[in-house]
């Protein structure tokens, strides 16, 4: 047996993958981005799992949260250690069923998993664009993929689903494009950034751009700001954690060692914790896609287009069924957040179902093993796919 099959013991797998890349906004028909600036050629890396039935109309739009990527399930090779973000998600008989629906999933306009970002070139410099890059919105993501959508042929979308940004991609979604959307199931998020989700980026942000490595912007053929972007994660990881699930994983248990160190070592598990997170995390993304993606965070105000201030008026755009999910222990967005959002969604005449899970886990408890969230997205899935079917 392939030894990215045995990774999942229940055999369940979608098995190996290939991340795939579509290329479109070609001059002189750039995108016009949100805030004006126009951009392309744009390229953007994603991933499809299952099969499209002859009605395209069983596709499952996944989209991913600030650090992901197109990645969401699967294995590349053989020699790969761990699957996808979600594969205890995605894939044969799992919440998101690739026997029956065909899943896509693309990495964000301004990341650095293969899409167009800060590290791409600039086709008229020939060199990366750093800091040249123009902002960019959760609106102008989407748009993306509305463009990947397009080219693959697929005018309807089952369902949207998508956690903490990815969640906010999906309520967008929903509002932007409703005639394409018959579900949407955002999970752990909210309808605009709090003053407290953008006062983390912000400081995770100075961390970065004080590594005397950025280079405002321009290290790509020197050092790299890997100190900055380090601390710029454990800042973040903090923030996908609880109180309760730090006390159970670390405690004040010390690192390796029976006493303090007065010195500034990692004396306490939780610091190693951090220093390993974030070590791991610099290897993987780049310091300038973590700025833009951040900030496009921070910009997210879906009541911003509405005139009440509620978000009433911009739900009634859209025509879809939504499940809202939120968990008992996320303070990044916390219950009453999403609680909003369903009143919003209900007095806009729509049709939301709504469920609050008890985890101890944090903000990050929406990408583990759940069998009460796997099996709400399950039934509500099948419930979506049943009534199109009639």
């Amino acid at each position: 047996m392939s030894e990215y099959i045995t990774h999942d013991m229940t055999g369940n797998t979608v098995g190996k993958v290939e991340k795939k890349f579509f290329t479109f906004a070609e001059p002189p028909n750039e995108m016009i981005l949100d805030s004006k600036a126009k951009l392309g050629p744009i390229t953007i890396a994603y991933e499809t799992y299952g099969t499209l039935d002859k009605n395209r109309d069983n596709v499952v739009l996944v989209l991913h949260a600030l650090t992901g990527d197109s990645h969401a399930a699967g294995y590349y090779s053989e020699n790969d250690d761990k699957p996808g973000w979600w594969d205890n998600m995605i894939g044969p008989g799992k919440g998101i069923d690739t026997d029956k629906y065909f899943v896509v999933c693309a990495n964000v306009l301004g990341g650095c998993m293969g899409s167009t970002g800060p590290m791409s070139v600039n086709p008229k410099t020939g060199r990366p664009y750093g800091m040249s890059f123009p902002f960019v919105t959760i609106a102008d993501m989407v748009r993306t993929q509305k463009a990947l959508l397009d080219h693959l042929g697929i005018d309807k979308l089952l369902s949207l689903i998508g956690g903490s940004m990815g969640g906010m991609q999906v309520l967008q979604w929903a509002i932007q494009y409703p005639e394409m959307v018959r579900s949407a199931i955002p999970l752990a998020t909210t309808m605009r950034h709090s003053a407290l989700g953008i006062a983390f980026n912000e400081v995770a942000r100075q961390a970065i751009v004080a590594d005397p490595n950025w280079n405002n912007g321009d290290y790509y053929e020197g050092k790299k700001p890997d100190m900055g972007l380090s601390v710029a994660r454990m800042i973040g990881h903090i923030t996908y954690l609880s109180d309760e699930a730090m006390r159970r994983k670390f405690g004040r248990r010390l690192q390796d060692k029976e006493d303090f160190s007065f010195n500034f070592e990692a004396d306490f598990q939780v610091e190693s914790y951090l220093r390993y997170q974030g070590a791991k995390f610099v290897e993987r993304f780049d310091a300038n896609s973590f700025l833009y993606i951040t900030k496009a965070a921070d910009y997210f105000d879906l009541a911003r287009q509405d005139t009440s201030g509620s978000g009433i008026q911009v739900f009634s755009r859209s025509k879809a069924r939504y499940l809202v999910v939120s968990f008992t222990s996320d303070w990044l967005y916390p219950t009453y957040q999403s609680r909003d959002m369903v009143k919003a969604i209900k007095k806009s005449g729509l049709d939301v179902s709504f469920c609050e899970i008890e985890a101890e886990w944090g903000h990050d408890a929406f990408l583990l093993s759940s069998e009460r969230l796997t099996n709400l997205v399950k039934g509500f899935l099948e419930s979506v796919y049943n009534d199109i079917r009639k």
